[in-house]
Parts: C-alpha cells; sequence; structure tokens
C-alpha cells in the first residue's frame, strides 16, 4: 500500500499516517504463529470518538439510576427512567425491538443471571442486589455497560457476590498488553478469580465487539479455552461482562418470557459490564 494512499481503515487519513505502523506489527505477529483479529474489527479514531460519546451518556444513564434506584420502585420506573433520559438527551436504546425484546433497559434481580424485563410487577425490596444493562446508540454508536446496585441492606453473601464480579472484570481489563494477550488471557483472569472465591462462571453468555452495532465479533469468553485465541491489538472495541453465581453455574430461560435467564438452583447471580478500547499503550475504559 503506497504511503499516501487513504488508510484502509476508512478514517480518510493517509495510510502512512494512520495504520501503516499497526500494518508492520500485525505483519511480525502474524509471522510469529499469532492468531490475528480481522481488520474490519479495528475501529479508526472518529469511530471511537463517536463511541466515547454515546458511553458518555450510558454513563450518565446508570449515574441517574444509581441515584434514584430504591426499595420499592418498580423495574418498570426504571425503564421509564430510561425512556425520559433517551428522549432529552437524542438517544436511542438499542435493547428495544431487538429481536422482539419489548423494554429500553435490561433489570436483573436477585437469581435473574440477565436480561430481566421490566414490569409493574417487578417491586425492588430491602435486601436485593439488582442489574441494569443498558446499551444505547447516540447518531452512529452505540456503547453497552451494566451495573450492580445494592438496595438496603443486602445480606454478606450477597454483597461478596457483587464485590467479586467486580474484581473478576478488573482482573480481566488489567491482564491486557496490546500485542501481548490474547482473548483468552480475559477468560481466564475471571474463570481463575471466581473460582477462588468460590463462586461459578456463566458459560452461555460472553462478551463481544460493540460500537457500530449492538452486537459485533469478536465473541469475548469469560472463562479458559484450549485453543488459540485472536491476539488484542489497538482499535479494539469490546465488551468484557462476567456473570457470576452463587452455586452452581447452570441457567435457564424462563419460558413465560423466552427472555428472563435465570440460575438453575435460583441462587444469587451477579454482572458488571465495561465497554472499552484497546489502546497502543493499554485501555481506556469508555462505558461502565
Amino acid at each position: 500500500m503506497e504511503d499516501l494512499d487513504l488508510c484502509w481503515c476508512g478514517s480518510n487519513k493517509h495510510y502512512k499516517d494512520c495504520h501503516k505502523e499497526f500494518d508492520i506489527k500485525y505483519k511480525e505477529k502474524q509471522r510469529q504463529g499469532y492468531k490475528l483479529p480481522k481488520k474490519e474489527w479495528i475501529k479508526n479514531s472518529d469511530e471511537i470518538e463517536g463511541i466515547r460519546k454515546a458511553a458518555f451518556y450510558n454513563n450518565g444513564l446508570l449515574d441517574l439510576i444509581g441515584e434514584k434506584i430504591k426499595a420499592g420502585m418498580t423495574t418498570e420506573d426504571i425503564d421509564v427512567l430510561c425512556t425520559n433520559f433517551l428522549d432529552e438527551n437524542k438517544c436511542v436504546s438499542a435493547d428495544f425491538n431487538y429481536q422482539g425484546y419489548p423494554k429500553h433497559i435490561c433489570t436483573s434481580i436477585n437469581d435473574v443471571v440477565c436480561h430481566g424485563i421490566p414490569s409493574t410487577k417487578d417491586v425492588l425490596k430491602n435486601g436485593d442486589i439488582v442489574n441494569v444493562d443498558s446499551t444505547l446508540f447516540y447518531g452512529k454508536y452505540c456503547a453497552d455497560a451494566s451495573r450492580m446496585y445494592e438496595i438496603g441492606n443486602v445480606s454478606e453473601k450477597a454483597h461478596k457476590l457483587v464485590y467479586v464480579t467486580q474484581e473478576c472484570l478488573k482482573k480481566a481489563i488489567e491482564v491486557i498488553k496490546p500485542w501481548e494477550s490474547t482473548l483468552n488471557d480475559i477468560g481466564l483472569a475471571i474463570e481463575k478469580y471466581a473460582h477462588k472465591r468460590g463462586f461459578t462462571v456463566v458459560e452461555e453468555f460472553c462478551g463481544h465487539g460493540v460500537g457500530r452495532k449492538m452486537h459485533e465479533d469478536p465473541m469475548v469468553l469469560h472463562y479458559s479455552v484450549r485453543e488459540k485465541t485472536c491476539l488484542l491489538v489497538p482499535g479494539m472495541v469490546i465488551t468484557i461482562e462476567p456473570m457470576i453465581n452463587e452455586g452452581r453455574r447452570d441457567i435457564y430461560v424462563d419460558e413465560n418470557d423466552g427472555w428472563t435467564v435465570r440460575t438453575l438452583d435460583h441462587k444469587l447471580s451477579a454482572q458488571v459490564e465495561h465497554t472499552i478500547v484497546i489502546t497502543e499503550d493499554g485501555v481506556e475504559i469508555l462505558s461502565k
């Protein structure tokens, strides 16, 4: 590729000023036998800035929910908070109508692992733990994150589960070294810490690429696998979103709505999620 040609990433910059150095490292790692991400998984600087703006609003929404959430609220109240915030900030829910999902946000209480549907029937109680998962578009780009909220005075075991889940995510991010770490390093870090603390890792759901769409390649597993996995390189934007169970890792989908995922033993589950971009120096957390 000639130095003054436009770069393959779509940035409209000259190749030499954009991804020439990237391609030198990419080819070197190929020669060394690493599994490399596809070039279409790499975001350019304009795309990353667009995702960063979406993340600003996603963080703002989860901050607002954190200020308002309390015992006595319904999960439908959370969905209304969400829709009002989206309207005021010219954002769009990525969840609403996604494969038929009926609400604008996910609210998962206690033994609900993920995809809990907001409802007027679900009233938050003292001692509940709640995961709220939001994905929104601002303009052409989206960001994805979830947080755990403790309602009133939660039990010691519930608080420990939430803490360990947050630490699993933290440790997964800490192992990321651009051009050195692989996707499997993320899963290994999560699995190792969760098991050490006496918890299990849900394997049926994973993190993913994000930005242009809500779900993009690659898949980001939260457990280790015995195969070569993709090298993590600058420009990749992914979510890491471990789901950690108090008891067994086994889950099932509630037949009543086709969405709500619960632990099979009905023990507690927790999840936290960040959208991150891998940079030349490490990692930038965008949405959290």
